[in-house]
């Protein structure tokens, strides 16, 4: 078990640590550019490549975004009772208490902890708190027009042709499926170093906050996620990357929405570097428990 949960964790913290030591060592990285080409094509060749051609029925995916979708909601409501207790503006604690890195933490641990099959789940759930945090973040974070920036998202596109794919059983044809999984190849890769350079960049003033909300928000996430999906009744592999996926640190986003809207951005990275360090440490006891199940 021990091998197995190291080669889970092994290109997660290779990954990152590349990120962070190219960054540490003084050299030039294109985080702008780098964020463009994995949203604007990366994700959405990913999502068509392991969505259109993943063994998963209607059912269950459309169960998991339920589940997804019902889990941020009730952290939703957490945070208003954390900001209570802390004495925090609600607004500060929303978007960290509700969106976790499913993205270019929890695709790689998904992807090899438990293969294609659950990939597919691992992108259902990256999906939908994507369309929550992308749409609910930017209510938040300005004062612009929402519906105008999803339109723009090529991501939701290729939510969309997925699914359509998916639900109809209908292929690619062979020389699109290949372009298309050819160019997906780079960017679980380029999600990792780039956590990894922004974590470098990150400046941390107090970790002591960073700890205390993480160690409060992972067990209250997993019996939320555990009672939603047990309720929902979510296939046994399904209910695994749920509450794995929803335990993942807190989302790097979190952290650029608080910069772009000036809410205590400070604040928010310690949350953001002390729940994914401490994700080292408790992920692998995680794995251990899902896998047996």
């Amino acid at each position: 078990m021990l091998a197995e949960l190291f080669a889970v964790m092994a290109p997660v913290i290779t990954g990152a640590g590349l990120g962070f030591i190219w960054v540490r060592r003084g050299m030039d990285y294109p985080v702008a550019f780098v964020t463009r080409l994995v949203f604007n094509i990366g994700t959405p060749s990913l999502v068509i490549a392991s969505l259109s051609s993943a063994e998963i029925d209607a059912s269950s995916f459309g169960r998991t975004m339920l589940a997804t979708a019902l889990v941020l909601t009730c952290m939703g409501g957490v945070a208003f009772l954390l900001a209570k207790v802390l004495r925090k503006d609600w607004r500060v604690l929303l978007a960290p208490t509700m969106y976790p890195n499913t993205g270019n933490m929890g695709l790689p641990v998904v992807l090899y902890a438990f293969g294609q099959a659950g990939f597919a789940y691992g992108i259902t759930v990256m999906v939908t708190v994507s369309l929550f945090q992308f749409t609910l973040g930017t209510i938040l974070a300005s004062s612009g027009n929402p519906l105008k920036s999803l339109a723009k998202t090529p991501t939701m596109y290729a939510i969309v042709i997925a699914l359509v794919l998916l639900l109809t059983d209908t292929d690619l044809p062979l020389w699109l499926a290949n372009s298309v999984d050819l160019i997906s190849g780079f960017t679980v890769p380029l999600m990792l170093i780039t956590l990894g350079v922004s974590l470098a960049s990150i400046q941390v003033k107090s970790l002591r906050s960073g700890v205390g909300f993480s160690l409060v928000r992972l067990p209250l996430v997993v019996a939320v996620a555990w009672g939603i999906g047990t309720w929902l009744e979510l296939p046994t592999l399904a209910l695994s990357v749920l509450i794995l996926q929803m335990s993942m640190p807190v989302a790097v986003f979190n952290y650029l929405f608080a910069q772009k809207a000036k809410r205590e951005p400070a604040y928010v990275a310690s949350l953001v570097f002390c729940s994914t360090l401490l994700s080292l440490l408790y992920l692998p006891a995680l794995l251990a428990f899902l896998m047996q199940l």
